[in-house]
């Protein structure tokens, strides 16, 4: 018997649909032939807790940091055990095992440590499925690799789960321990992710809190030309003749915004009736393509402006709409192009899917399936595809609210790919007037192209005709006073685009590189998550649709050492892992160095620091936490999980996320002995 173990059932499902005999389902497994095809739940296996190293870790002590096994084990999670059954009973009935995790680190190793942990020392074949559709999956089984030749890959997650276990258990039980002391009676828990997320909030909090509004004028003119009226603005130069007088740099602050109203005012005055001339003219026609279909991310990031939505609340739907609907393809993706043999099947394929929803049947008959854009790109398509109909009816209205509108989205932004580009008409003036320059802009839409699918106002107007050297004359002029404003406050939208642009957020060029060219803080399957696990915990809250830190958020990040608490370390990691991955270093020099940083981390740990950190926050102007919410038995920190799917999904590398970012279970207490 041959056996496949697919990563997850809908893996598993496509596999068993491309083989040449037809599959019979059973339980927990697909058989076809001589082959059966089975799957994983995600992670079926997750770290060992301390306490199965060593019972005495059962208690939370500071004189037993850090905690390092010697013999890393893993343990079945407990909603797995039944298909870890199944699989345990198929490996000893194989003749031959094909590994078919996605073609990514953590796919790699999601199905290797099951392997292992089954037994299989045997050869292995690796299948790599990028596509879902049957010709794709039927091409893939009939060129079988040597699992061997990516042992590097599986090395480097094995790597990864292992450090931040390491990071999140020994952290967590340090700062929660000092916490004890310095009066606080919670769980304190650091995690390479969630702490510099939790970070980035604190600090944008504090530079909204710390903002001073200044004032600052802008002058403007309503000019008169050969064919209408437009208005255009006053832009400073380095030097400004205004009778006889120069304004010198304390004019202006560093962006170049004029700080006193005075010259603008008299100016303005002496603007009335002026005379002046179309000194410069840009006019360009323009083309910009529809946005590309969607990743998980970037629809969070939409439906959390358009719909209110949180980011859990996105990935809760769409793993409905996927699994229980089967409306939508798998979601927990990073990519936002499609294979180019989906381009082939897409007009039947979005027809099917659109049919029964007015808007979306009328935006599928005005599409031109024949045109093709940037979307379908092979080499772009990695581990997944961007998030698509699959072509199943969706009656709408028989699906939620939320279902309806992320599966408008979804589907929009995959119409969208056929219909022409938006081309517009792009005008840029720069008038000069009594020595000063007013530059005007416009927009005139020539196509709306897919425009109308997304929304049908234009934010810039059009501009009258224009010709160079034109004469113009003011008919009016103002000086506007404006302020500066701070910050936005962090949402779940701007929040999911900072994880995933973190680069951003650092100065080091070389880190700014490696994040770049990372996922960024968390993946896909894990921000959302990240989010609600800092809200469980108390450590965030949300006002409104804004996301901000509490007080007990602003007292961890101020005990932390800084280097705990900013994105860097992920940079630093990533390198790390990719060597290995690219099989130009080995796991071992990683963690030796990932222990000795955390022999200095825990040297930190100070129980008057975050006293003082503590007070601090009480004073400050922070939200305090609701109650955190229990469970039947009040385990709220072992519910606390972030990233653990029930539903198939990867959880952040071979653990439960709240083992990787330090959610244990409340430490306890030591009893006291009767005499």
């Amino acid at each position: 018997m041959r056996l496949i173990v697919a990563e997850k059932p809908s893996l598993a499902r496509a596999i068993a649909d491309a083989l040449p005999v037809k599959a019979t389902r059973r339980e927990g497994y697909l058989e076809a032939g001589d082959t059966v095809v089975s799957w994983c739940l995600g992670h079926l296996l997750e770290q060992a807790p301390p306490e199965r190293y060593d019972p005495r870790y059962k208690q939370w002590r500071l004189d037993d940091l850090p905690i390092i096994p010697e013999r890393w084990q893993l343990v079945p999670r407990s909603q797995a055990r039944s298909q870890l059954a199944v699989l345990r009973k198929l490996v000893k009935g194989a003749d031959s095992v094909v590994h078919a995790g996605d073609p990514d680190r953590e796919g790699q190793l999601l199905v290797q440590e099951v392997l292992n942990h089954l037994g299989w020392r045997r050869p292995t074949q690796r299948l790599l499925v990028q596509d879902l559709n049957r010709p794709a999956v039927a091409k893939a089984l009939a060129s079988l690799e040597d699992n061997q030749r990516y042992q590097p890959l599986y090395a480097a997650a094995e790597a990864r789960s292992r450090a931040d276990w390491l990071y999140g258990i020994n952290l967590t039980r340090a700062w929660t321990l000092i916490g004890r002391q310095a009066g606080f009676d919670g769980l304190l828990s650091v995690g390479r992710v969630q702490t510099p997320v939790l970070g980035l909030v604190v600090r944008r909090d504090r530079d909204i809190a710390a903002f001073e509004p200044k004032p600052f004028y802008v002058l403007w003119a309503d000019l008169q030309v050969a064919n209408g009226a437009l208005r255009a603005w006053w832009q400073p130069a380095e030097h400004h003749p205004l009778d006889g007088r120069f304004f010198d740099g304390s004019c202006f602050d560093e962006q170049g915004r004029l700080l006193d109203p005075r010259p603008a005012e008299a100016l303005s005055q002496r603007l009335a009736g002026a005379q002046g001339h179309l000194a410069e003219l840009d006019q360009k026609r323009k083309r910009q393509a529809a946005p590309l279909p969607y990743s998980l991310s970037s629809l969070q990031i939409d439906a959390a402006r358009r719909h209110g939505l949180s980011a859990k609340r996105v990935l809760d739907v769409c793993q409905t709409l996927y699994e229980r609907h089967q409306l939508i393809t798998y979601p927990r993706s990073d990519c936002r192009y499609l294979p180019a043999a989906h381009h082939r099947e897409a007009a039947r394929t979005l027809t099917d899917a659109c049919r029964l929803d007015g808007q979306l049947r009328e935006w599928a008959e005005q599409a031109d399936f024949g045109l093709r854009s940037k979307a379908w790109d092979d080499a772009k398509v990695g581990a997944h595809h961007a998030l698509a109909p699959t072509g199943r009816p969706a009656e709408l209205e028989k699906l939620s609210r939320d279902e309806a509108n992320l599966f408008r989205l979804i589907a929009r932004n995959v119409l969208a790919q056929f219909y022409p580009a938006l081309e517009t008409y792009e005008t840029r003036a720069t008038f000069e007037i009594l020595g000063e320059r007013f530059k005007a802009q416009g927009r005139e839409i020539l196509e709306p192209g897919w425009k109308p699918l997304f929304t049908t106002r234009d934010d810039v107007p059009a501009l009258p005709p224009l010709t160079k050297g034109e004469a113009a004359s003011v008919i009016e002029a103002g000086c506007e006073a404006r302020e500066t404003r701070p910050p936005e406050p962090f949402t779940d939208a701007s929040l999911i685009k900072a994880m995933m642009n973190i680069a951003r957020y650092v100065e080091d060029p070389a880190v700014k590189r490696t994040l770049r060219e990372s996922d960024g803080l968390g993946t896909e399957a894990t921000r959302a998550g990240i989010i609600e696990t800092l809200l469980t915990r108390g450590y965030l809250v949300r006002d409104g649709k804004a996301i901000k830190a509490t007080r007990t958020g602003h007292a961890l990040i101020d005990s932390l050492p800084p280097a705990a608490t900013r994105p860097e370390r992920t940079a630093l990691w990533e390198q790390r892992l990719s060597a290995i991955a690219e099989n130009r270093d080995a796991p071992a020099p990683f963690l030796t160095a990932l222990v000795e940083d955390l022999r200095a981390l825990l040297a930190q740990a100070d129980a008057g620091r975050l006293n003082q950190a503590l007070a601090a926050s009480a004073k400050g102007t922070a939200p305090v936490a609701p109650p955190p919410k229990r469970g039947r038995r009040g385990t709220s920190g072992r519910k606390a999980g972030a990233g653990r799917s029930r539903r198939g999904g990867k959880t952040n590398g071979g653990q439960s996320q709240a083992a990787a970012d330090g959610g244990q279970a409340r430490p306890r207490r030591p009893r006291k002995r009767s005499s």
